[in-house]
């Protein structure tokens, strides 16, 4: 089970947000504050002058596991790559965060914030492995029946949509209707299947997805 930190004197209320996307501006990254506002359906994303800022879009973007597009091609790349759950968290955390991506935004900050998290039971790694090397892979925060998808990068073609396939079949439950988010939607994550669904209707499902139970993720030791 994960380990609740101590808890966030911040608050979070998107719903008072109006037409805006940003909510919210300021705060800490602790473990505490950043659950709390996930758990409100609100995520820290810094800008470029270190301003930490909290997001929550009036279009919201998800993937509904039984929707997700998986074309011919991916599903034989699918059959190309292992996959493993945080076996090499620290990796895919870093790579996700190269400063040379474009649209980077990940800063040492906010790695802090992850590998806290994923210290703590909150955040996993999803990884496609292919010949003994990381491929590619996928990180996110799981609450209860959310998993909220933050960032995934690859170094073969395809092995971070190997990846997102794993995390989608991890999140399918036969009863448990659990919440994939993908915060803005991209044409690449329409391609796969997602869609944008207004903030009030994405707080309606957080609510739900958070009194779910969560996947069966690895034992930690």
């Amino acid at each position: 089970m994960p380990i609740e930190p101590p808890a966030s004197p911040w608050s979070f209320a998107p719903e008072d947000a109006g037409d805006r996307d940003l909510v919210g501006a300021g705060a800490d990254t602790k473990p505490g504050t950043v659950l709390a506002a996930y758990r409100h359906g609100v995520f820290p994303m810094p800008v470029d002058d270190g301003q930490m800022l909290w997001w929550s879009p009036v279009s919201r973007a998800i993937l509904p596991a039984n929707d997700l597009k998986v074309s011919r091609s991916l599903a034989r790349s699918v059959r190309r790559f292992e996959i493993r759950v945080d076996t090499a968290f620290d990796e895919v955390l870093t790579a996700c965060a190269d400063p040379s991506r474009e649209g980077g935004w990940i800063d040492r900050r906010m790695m802090r914030a992850y590998a806290a998290l994923h210290r703590l039971g909150w955040v996993h790694s999803v990884e496609a492995w292919r010949d003994g090397e990381l491929a590619g892979g996928l990180y996110g925060v799981s609450i209860g029946g959310l998993f909220a998808g933050e960032s995934m990068f690859h170094r073969r073609s395809d092995a971070s949509k190997v990846a997102l396939v794993a995390l989608v079949e991890l999140l399918r439950h036969p009863v448990v209707e659990r919440l994939l988010d993908v915060q803005w939607l991209t044409p690449h994550l329409a391609s796969l299947g997602a869609v944008a669904i207004p903030r009030r209707a994405y707080l309606k499902r957080l609510r739900d997805a958070l009194d779910q139970p969560p996947p069966n993720w690895p034992r930690r030791e």
